[in-house]
């Protein structure tokens, strides 16, 4: 039988303002959104039923059925027909860097991708989650509206560590905590500087207006970002989403990767990963194989 695989990689908002709420109660926002190359898998095939499948050193934190967004997703394309996701997470759970939303996307790329178009597809999968449509391409943009409006941008890799503390983070209750949801919006131009330095500088001048609320929310996150902060190299560390990952960008690899094993070190139980931050397309294109 014929199945699709399909990777699902890791976003990571480098830039979060909340720019102001509908009366339907839905947030805006003005994010600058990149990805990374640590994902889950995920491996789709025709079935006679909706079935999932989890493995993976985060499975045990995943939802079932139809909770699991996933498994939505396949039945968005699919409609009554059925199809088995086998998914391996590694991604942590309710950690702002989309994993349930970037299954979804990576299952909506899988089944729809020969018989639809990205726009199109965008349009439908906002209604899985705010975060699916901008992880359907897998490439940086920047994210406005609700989550709906994409724009590609250009973005040289930039090396990072993730740090999770394995403190799971409820987006509602971050956005709750808000002090304000009428913050300004990033420039106009994104960014101007081109190279890595130039990168770090720009973002440093931009925020996460989810940042401080996530850290009444998970305190550990402080905990995260002093580690970073403190690592040889680290140009800049700043909460994902609504946490309670955190990233950290350096000028080059190496670096990042000293402080990943650095904060490895020191706190095993936490989740890590490290690599350049960019356009992962390429990795998250679906590949047909024959099993």
């Amino acid at each position: 039988m014929t199945a699709v695989e399909v990777a699902a990689p890791a976003k990571v908002n480098l830039t979060l303002h909340v720019t102001g709420q509908r009366k339907d109660g839905y947030h805006q926002i003005d994010s600058l959104v990149s990805f990374a190359p640590v994902h889950d898998r995920l491996v789709i095939k025709s079935g006679p039923a909706l079935e999932l499948a989890v493995t993976g050193t985060e499975a045990s934190t995943v939802p079932a059925g139809m909770q699991n967004l996933a498994l939505k997703a396949a039945a968005l394309v699919q409609g009554d027909k059925g199809s088995s996701v086998m998914l391996e997470k590694l991604l942590p759970v309710a950690a702002g860097v989309g994993g349930g939303s970037a299954d979804a996307a990576a299952v909506l790329r899988g089944l729809a991708a020969h018989h639809e178009d990205l726009p199109a597809l965008a349009r439908g999968a906002l209604a899985l989650g705010a975060d699916v449509p901008m992880c359907l391409a897998c490439r940086p943009c920047r994210v406005g509206g609700i989550g709906e409006k994409i724009t590609f941008v250009d973005l040289p890799p930039l090396p990072a560590v993730l740090v999770n503390p394995r403190t799971p983070v409820s987006t509602a209750k971050v956005f709750a905590r808000l002090a304000r949801r009428d913050n300004r919006q990033m420039p106009g131009d994104l960014p101007p500087a081109r190279d890595v330095p130039g990168v770090i500088s720009w973002l440093s001048e931009q925020r996460n207006d989810l940042e401080p609320a996530a850290l009444d929310e998970a305190p550990a996150i402080a905990d995260v970002l002093a580690l970073l902060r403190a690592s040889p190299g680290c140009g800049l560390a700043r909460v994902s989403g609504s946490g309670a990952t955190c990233f950290g960008l350096f000028d080059d690899e190496r670096l990042a990767r000293e402080a990943e094993v650095r904060i490895a070190a020191l706190r095993p139980e936490w989740w890590l990963a490290s690599g350049q931050l960019g356009d992962q397309s390429e990795l998250a294109s679906p590949r047909v194989r024959a099993d």
